[in-house]
């Protein structure tokens, strides 16, 4: 019986693996424990019948040292010289991990691990990892997704084979799971059968970690009051998945409707119902990589945005951007860093950096957060002429007023701010050059007219470049 077991595993993962673009070179995630080690022999045993049928793919085993555990170091040997016995061509990284107070250790171990087989698969040019997550790890992960409240992406538990180049970092890369229709006991059964040798990691059964405590205490009380439940967990993942994807379809179509440029038009989102603008948001999050909202966070979000006079300056912070709204526009805009030249208000008298020209193609300005170039121009101001003033470079305190044309009137930088569309929290981060009698430049807007064409020399503009 377990010979047939292992048999019908083996024949598992060979159709999950035929099914894939590999090119001849294959990685296998290996930890050294049970479940990557029956992996590593599969793909082994694999690509030897393979050679006897004509077509060469070359293995290759990637693991990753975190350091975790006092017995990291063993647990390299081990894989090291598991790999020797195959003839598999090996290879580890090690990774330290830093800043896990927010995410905590199991998540930020996961995500350097990944970033590190990736960027070992990109280094050998593989373009298909395998790990060994089996059915056991995929009602696990559902289970986990449903304490946590997930909607249906989450629910999805894990795929057959995907690509995740956000977690990854390699967009070339496909990961698959050739052994998640597999049981636990199957595994076991295959590793007693061919003698595999592999590593116990003592973190799997500290139950601090919420994996842990559902493998030990949880599924196997689900196991003696439900027996296969595993199977109708992956059956519903796979509803979930459909759903997920149908979903996916929907928001896809919503945001080609709703898309200017890098914003929606609020009246294109206001039309929807709560929950497909629910989920043409999450999906646009998803697509600029950022961590997912939270249902109460998109409902106070989208309350603040759909009841907001058409002028108000709505701003909602997330924490790696800032949702603003400007007119019948929603931004995704990066969080703006201090600025030391930032005026308080308007009518702050502090004095802006005062400077002279002297020749230079490119000023940097810190404190006004980027650089101003001097660029040759047929028309602009004269170069002798500049190299002759006192300049000063500040933000503006009000009142400024610019004429970009000789046939257009002089008006203030506000009506030039909103004729161009500029958004009302870049204004204030955009400085303004001046002589002590005229202004020169508005970095957004562009040059007086006043000098321009002034003398006979060389002629330059100024660019503003934002840092």
């Amino acid at each position: 019986m377990k010979k047939q077991q292992t048999a019908t595993l083996a024949s598992t993962f060979a159709q999950a693996v035929a099914t894939a673009n590999h090119d001849g070179r294959i990685a296998i995630a290996l930890s050294g424990g049970l479940d990557s080690s029956a992996l590593l022999d599969m793909a082994h045993a694999h690509a030897q019948r393979q050679a006897e049928q004509g077509v060469s793919i070359a293995l290759h085993a990637f693991h990753v040292h975190h350091g975790l555990s006092p017995n990291a170091d063993a647990w390299l040997a081990h894989c090291e010289q598991q790999c020797a016995a195959l003839g598999v061509r090996f290879e580890a990284r090690r990774v330290i991990l830093e800043n896990t107070g927010k995410t905590g250790t199991e998540a930020a171990a996961r995500k350097s691990r990944y970033a590190a087989l990736g960027a070992m698969c990109r280094e050998h040019g593989v373009k298909l990892l395998l790990t060994a997550h089996h059915l056991d790890d995929q009602a696990e992960t559902v289970l986990l997704q449903l304490l946590r409240g997930s909607g249906t992406a989450g629910l999805s538990g894990m795929e057959a084979a995907n690509t995740a180049p956000e977690l990854l970092a390699n967009p070339d890369l496909v990961m698959m799971r050739p052994l998640l229709p597999a049981s636990r006991k199957q595994l076991e059964a295959y590793v007693a059968e061919h003698a595999v040798a592999h590593i116990e990691d003592e973190s799997n059964d500290d139950p601090r970690y919420a994996r842990n405590a559902l493998r030990h205490t949880v599924m196997p009380a689900l196991a003696q009051y439900f027996p296969g439940f595993q199977e109708r967990f992956a059956r519903s993942a796979q509803h979930a998945q459909s759903a997920q994807r149908l979903l996916t379809e929907l928001a896809e179509q919503d945001l080609a409707a709703a898309l200017d440029g890098e914003c929606l038009i609020v009246s294109k989102l206001a039309a929807l119902s709560t929950g497909r603008s629910f989920n043409l948001l999450r999906h646009w999050f998803g697509l600029r990589g950022l961590s997912m909202p939270s249902t109460a966070w998109l409902s106070e979000m989208l309350v603040q945005l759909l009841e907001a006079r058409h002028d108000t300056q709505m701003l909602v912070v997330h924490p790696e951007v800032d949702v603003r709204r400007h007119r019948d526009r929603l931004y995704l805009t990066p969080k703006l860093p201090e600025i030391a030249g930032t005026r308080e208000d308007e009518f702050d008298d502090s004095p802006g950096q005062e400077f002279r020209w002297n020749g230079e193609t490119a000023m940097a300005f810190p404190d006004y957060g980027g650089v101003l170039h001097i660029e040759p121009a047929e028309q602009g101001v004269d170069a002798a002429w500049l190299r002759l003033q006192y300049l000063t470079i500040e933000f503006r305190r009000g009142g400024e007023r610019l004429k970009r044309a000789e046939n257009r009137p002089t008006r203030a930088l506000k009506y030039h701010y909103q004729t161009l569309g500029i958004p009302a929290w870049e204004r204030p981060r955009l400085p303004v050059l001046k002589t002590p009698t005229q202004l020169l430049f508005a970095a957004g807007i562009g040059m007086d007219c006043h000098e321009i064409g002034q003398g006979g020399g060389e002629r330059v503009v100024f660019r503003w470049e934002a840092k």
